[in-house]
């Protein structure tokens, strides 16, 4: 008898936010892997923002996410055979081998890791994606100096989290945005942030900038956000000269919301930089950026929070929970 595991496809198209319908739950043969292959057993499916935007047909920095095929996402997990000169059985993997529970990979885009002092399942956090994302904005586009303010809208979050806590160890002030008081105590408490502010508190750019201006009182230096909306507009009206901005996402427009930006004219006053960045395009920052990361997790001076949900079937609404901001710190979906 052919042995079968789950995965989960997309079924159809948003219009507007997502729901559960616009996925569909299989049950497809367990993959055979031919000359040259592996077959992967994944304990970890990543979900993280930029799914949202693969779900659509408009342009975009990727071809979109096509109907009916596996959804894209980042994985982790064991290999269980093996046709690949390079590839043993019980190496640790991690890759984009999508929301299924077996996967066939060629060893391309794959990267063995050593989970005996890092966690397996940080490497689609603070050791992986989420946290390269974090040390590339920061460090080659941020570039604060000792002394100055770095702003992190989504502090909480597996990116955010990180920014602030390597702004701390490079001698600048950390000001964190999160939703709720529980996030924002544990932004300060736990990972070191100067201060936290919570945007559920300040609905609009206006109580928002008297909120960054009372936690920043030398005004910003470095922004790194992650949101949009109103945290932007609000940033934006505290920005001192000169400032560099990391655009690293925009969460609060992914599920329809308007978030255009109405002050504007800061940037022209204030001589800001913006720059966008997906960092898949900088693979050349990957190598320094994982040692860092690894030896600051493994020591325990970068700290991490997962939210993990229990088997494939709960990753549709652990997902849509990820765009409503009901996570808590980086989205995982527990396979094994």
């Amino acid at each position: 008898m052919t042995a079968t595991h789950q995965r989960i496809v997309l079924a159809s198209r948003p219009q507007g936010r997502v729901t559960p319908e616009n996925f569909r739950l299989e049950r497809v043969p367990v993959p055979e892997p031919g000359p040259g292959q592996i077959l992967v057993r994944n304990h970890y499916l990543s979900l993280d923002p930029y799914m949202r935007g693969r779900m659509e047909e408009s342009k975009s920095y990727a071809a979109p996410q096509p109907l009916g095929e596996t959804m894209i996402g980042g994985t982790v997990g064991v290999v269980e055979r093996s046709n690949h000169a390079q590839y043993a059985v019980g190496d640790t993997v991690v890759g984009i081998l999508g929301w299924q529970e077996y996967a066939l990979s060629d060893g391309q885009q794959l990267m063995k890791v050593d989970s005996r002092l890092v966690p397996m399942s940080a490497y689609l956090g603070a050791v992986g994606m989420p946290g390269v994302t974090a040390w590339y904005g920061l460090n080659r586009i941020c570039q604060p100096k000792p002394g100055e303010t770095v702003l992190v809208s989504a502090a909480s979050g597996a990116v955010g989290s990180v920014v602030g806590q390597l702004a701390k160890v490079g001698g600048c002030r950390a000001v964190g945005i999160a939703g709720g008081p529980e996030k924002c105590a544990y932004v300060v408490s736990e990972l070191g942030f100067d201060a936290c502010i919570d945007h559920r508190e300040h609905k609009d750019a206006r109580s928002m900038a008297h909120a960054i201006k009372a936690a920043a009182p030398d005004g910003v230096d470095a922004l790194f956000e992650n949101v949009g909306g109103h945290c932007l507009d609000g940033a934006l009206a505290c920005m001192n000269p000169f400032g560099r901005i990391a655009l690293c996402g925009l969460i609060a427009g992914y599920d329809g919301s308007d978030i255009a930006i109405h002050n504007v004219r800061y940037l022209l006053v204030m001589r800001l930089r913006v720059q966008g960045f997906i960092v898949s395009e900088h693979m050349d920052a990957w190598p320094q950026a994982l040692a860092e990361l690894g030896r600051g997790v493994a020591s325990g001076r970068i700290k991490y929070r997962e939210s993990v949900a229990e088997g494939l079937a709960a990753a549709p609404e652990a997902f849509i929970g990820l765009l409503q901001g009901r996570n808590f710190g980086k989205q995982l979906v527990k396979l094994v």
